[in-house]
């Protein structure tokens, strides 16, 4: 008879809080209803445009190869015209830059140390606009306001505010490293969309998990089973992140970390939701018939897409075998099957892996071997003050132009500039910061799931590079904990508004906040314009703008 009340009293207790109050059903606690849909587009595609608008504007200028650029628009080039990345001539920069495309290319491939996931983006705004200034970075704006519509929508989905999720596009619009990044060549950038991407599917799909579970299950119970399997088993939102997260990883290594990260989220986020339904000991079930399907969903999906973004080096892998695979520089021949014809498709496609293989060992020993931990770079940054945007990339600048010459309107006895500075919104950031460890405190004490995502997001993006300040890193990288710190912030904005049900007082507070934040914010990109997009400014108006010395 006992056994029986402490069943009753399990029971009964899943359905109410420890004060005895019940808990809303669960279709009410599981199922978000979504604000007006046609807004819900609007607001967040006004800000996208808004952003497009910003990034495209002037987006050839300057006529030069920036930065890392002279590598990757280069390098896009020769994926369209060969299928593979072939060596340029020391002459190319300067030919391209005047219009002459022949007698750039070397006869042989080059040693890439970045998959080509992002090159192929790059390649196709230089098919559909040539290779010019422009084409190669029209991809990297149209991405970028990508970027903000997508995150727009994420954050409305977790908010259930349109409103937050056009205020969080808008920060991200307005972010200076972000808007820089969105201006060059570069992959960083193309990684971070990928990023947002596979964050959003995996939160739709955390909705229409519970959505389907609070279908089955409308009040908590004792479930001494698995609870519902098959009716979990087809989640086409993970096959999004999948192909999401294999994307970044086909475009930067280090998306590999966010993909681990949030992976063991969604195994909290399924166990917390069998949980919630009543199942016992849902954490190990929840590992059985949750994680091992989320595995092969979003991990086995992303190693497919990952592949796809080499097919170029796997169809001419015999090319890459020729030059590396005998042994090249430090590194090791890869193996006497080189020497044997592969014979049939199905052959060919085994040595074109196996060879793929031993060139990502020869990748990753370049990375992190001796090589890169013996050089330096004046704009190389420790992972540990960029938070506070301790170093920013200085990604171009023309220095000491004379006034009267090209609409400079300096004093006589000074000079003008033209920069382009990989520097964050310092309203943004510095606020980010701060927003970050409310984020914490929510997550840890509140136990609020949401703020998670950008805790675990940021962690995953930033923490990782502390295993190699040893060699050159660059502020320039942390593009991709942008937008996971605006998740944060447009979070923490949502409990200043308050509900509906809180006081005018504190809605009015909580508004005024936003408000100035915001607005602070738009001021700041105006001010920080010139010198994230190359516009002429006297050089006393630079020394304004420069707040700490190590951004000089």
């Amino acid at each position: 008879m006992s056994g029986v009340t402490a069943t009753a009293e399990r029971t009964a207790s899943l359905g109410a809080s420890d004060d005895g109050h019940p808990y809303p059903r669960l279709r009410e606690r599981f199922v978000l209803q979504p604000p007006d849909r046609l807004l819900g587009w609007l607001g967040p595609l006004g800000v996208a445009l808004l952003a497009l608008a910003i990034r495209v504007w002037h987006l050839g200028t300057p006529h030069v190869v920036l930065f890392d650029e002279t590598y990757y628009a280069k390098d896009a080039y020769s994926l369209l015209q060969f299928g593979y990345v072939r060596e340029f001539t020391d002459s190319a920069n300067r030919k391209i830059l005047n219009g002459r495309l022949t007698g750039i290319f070397e006869p042989e491939v080059t040693q890439i140390v970045h998959p080509d996931g992002g090159k192929w983006l790059i390649a196709a705004g230089e098919k559909a606009f040539g290779l010019d200034p422009f084409g190669w970075r029209i991809a990297a704006a149209v991405v970028g306001a990508l970027t903000v519509l997508v995150l727009a929508r994420l954050v409305r989905r977790l908010t259930g505010s349109t409103l937050l999720g056009s205020l969080a596009g808008l920060m991200l619009a307005v972010d200076g490293l972000h808007f820089v990044m969105s201006r060059l060549a570069l992959l960083d950038g193309f990684m971070a969309f990928w990023l947002v991407c596979a964050t959003a599917c995996l939160v739709a799909d955390r909705d229409w998990g519970r959505a389907r579970l609070a279908r089955v299950y409308p009040t908590s119970g004792d479930i001494r089973g698995f609870g519902p399997v098959r009716a979990l088993l087809w989640r086409p939102w993970r096959l999004g992140a999948g192909v999401c997260f294999g994307l970044a990883c086909g475009t930067k290594w280090s998306a590999v970390y966010v993909l681990a990260v949030f992976g063991l989220l969604v195994w909290v986020w399924d166990a917390g939701a069998r949980r919630a339904i009543g199942v016992r000991a849902a954490w190990a079930k929840s590992l059985v018939v949750d994680a091992i399907p989320a595995f092969v969903m979003i991990v086995g999906v992303a190693l497919v897409a990952y592949l796809l973004t080499w097919t170029g080096w796997l169809v001419h892998h015999e090319v890459y075998e020729a030059r590396f695979g005998h042994g090249y520089g430090d590194n090791a021949p890869w193996g006497a099957y080189l020497d044997s014809p592969a014979r049939g498709f199905v052959g060919e496609a085994l040595q074109g892996l196996r060879s793929l293989w031993h060139y990502h060992v020869m990748v990753y020993d370049f990375h992190v071997g001796d090589y890169l931990a013996d050089q330096s770079h004046p704009y190389e940054s420790n992972p540990l003050g960029w938070l506070v945007m301790n170093r920013p990339v200085g990604i171009d600048a023309q220095l000491d132009l004379p006034p009267g010459e090209g609409g400079c309107e300096a004093a006589r006895d000074s000079t003008c500039l033209r920069q382009v500075l990989a520097l964050g919104n310092p309203v943004l950031w510095w606020g980010g910061a701060i927003a970050l460890i409310a984020c914490l405190g929510y997550w840890l004490l509140r136990r609020d799931w949401r703020f998670a995502i950008p805790v675990l997001g940021v962690a995953a993006t930033w923490l990782p590079w502390f295993r190699y300040d040893d060699r050159p890193i660059f502020f320039f990288y942390a593009v991709s904990l942008v937008p996971f710190t605006v998740i944060g912030l447009a979070l923490v904005f949502g409990k200043l508004l308050g509900t509906a049900g809180d006081g005018g007082t504190r809605r009015l507070i909580g508004t005024a906040v936003i408000v100035v934040f915001v607005a602070a914010e738009l001021a700041c990109f105006v001010y920080y314009y010139p010198i994230w997009a190359d516009s002429l400014i006297p050089r006393e108006a630079w020394q304004e703008r420069i707040l700490l010395p190590s951004w000089v």
